[in-house]
């Protein structure tokens, strides 16, 4: 054994306390029947750990819900990069029917960090699902919405800006973006088992959300896992998540330029007191208490959480079918400190 493989192998029984406590944390919360499936995906270096959990194994594929919302935001990039568009554009110079209402001023870096006074989820937001609207209805919707603020002047999280992100992307490109992502960003970074949408597996073949089959349009429902949703619909295994991570620590270029990464994963929002990246959380203490000040990340509602440390260049993923409302504070958080003890 070399030294390098004895002081890596010396290292990894050091932390293994840590990654041991995240995993009987997982391990208890199927023994009682909270947690149905989970997977874990944690890599350092050459050290990697990959896991499932219940009825889950690690290449199992899981809704991811908002960690959708970077990776259409690196497509997005990718066009910036090519000078398809400029971030300081405004939004109906690609939308003409986006205007009014102070709509004039949002420009699509406003859309990218959750800047330009857009909803959350819209107010007939329900209405649209019940009736399985497609998502050119919500992008009509979205465009007569009245903004909660003046563009520019707050950070309210909202998933309706990243809708009109990708339909930018869509209009420009004059390709579905679940397909454009597709041959832009999934497959250079060899992420074979992401899609938005289902693509061409079935709901069977993935994780079942823990959520009431009381509606045809639930996040189980062939209608939900097959609209595309830009902000919340991908759907790929905790390995892929961690590519797309790790391709932002290295910055490879494969997708978009090295500068561009860097951009992505530091605070665009600095005149503002609420820090947010290019699509990426960047707030200081979102993630594992043992992260760095410069870690970057997304959560999702369906209950999963990744994260990656450009200090200690560790990786962090975890996906599961309890929703964060339920397991954020009682699962997924304690297992993110856990493992991010595990790696500083």
């Amino acid at each position: 054994m070399t030294r390098r493989e004895l002081l890596a192998s010396l290292a990894l029984e050091l932390r293994k306390p840590a990654t041991d406590a995240a995993r009987k944390m997982l391990d208890a919360a199927v023994a009682s029947g909270k947690l149905r499936a989970a997977s874990l995906y944690v890599r350092e270096g050459n050290t990697v750990l990959s896991a499932g959990f219940g009825a889950a194994k690690p290449e199992t594929p899981f809704l991811l819900a908002s960690i959708t919302k970077p990776m259409t935001a690196t497509g997005v990039m990718h066009l910036v990069d090519h000078r398809e568009l400029a971030l300081t554009d405004l939004v109906r110079k690609f939308i003409p029917e986006f205007d009014g209402g102070g709509r004039e001023k949002i420009t699509v870096q406003m859309l990218l960090t959750h800047t330009s006074g857009l909803p959350d989820m819209l107010p007939e937001n329900e209405a649209l699902r019940k009736r399985h609207a497609p998502l050119a209805d919500f992008v009509a919707a979205t465009c007569k919405t009245p903004l909660l603020f003046p563009p520019g002047t707050r950070m309210k999280y909202q998933s309706m800006g990243i809708l009109l992100a990708a339909e930018i992307a869509q209009r420009i490109t004059s390709t579905p973006f679940a397909e454009y992502l597709r041959q832009n960003v999934f497959l250079p970074l060899v992420m074979r088992e992401t899609t938005l949408g289902l693509g061409k597996r079935t709901i069977a073949s993935t994780a079942q959300c823990q959520v009431p089959a009381d509606s045809d349009w639930n996040w189980n429902s062939p209608y939900w896992r097959n609209l595309g949703a830009p902000w919340g619909g991908a759907h790929a295994t905790a390995e892929n998540v961690g590519r797309f991570l790790r391709s932002f620590l290295t910055a490879d270029g494969r997708v978009v330029r090295p500068a561009t990464a860097q951009m992505m994963i530091h605070d665009q929002n600095t005149k503002l007191k609420d820090p947010w990246g290019i699509g990426f959380s960047v707030k200081p203490g979102s993630f594992g208490k043992r992260c760095s000040a410069f870690t970057f990340g997304h959560s999702g509602s369906t209950g999963t959480l990744c994260w990656a440390d450009p200090e200690s260049g560790g990786c962090f993923v975890l996906l599961t079918t309890w929703p964060a409302a339920q397991s954020s504070q009682v699962l997924i958080r304690p297992v993110s400190d856990s493992i991010s003890e595990s790696i500083v």
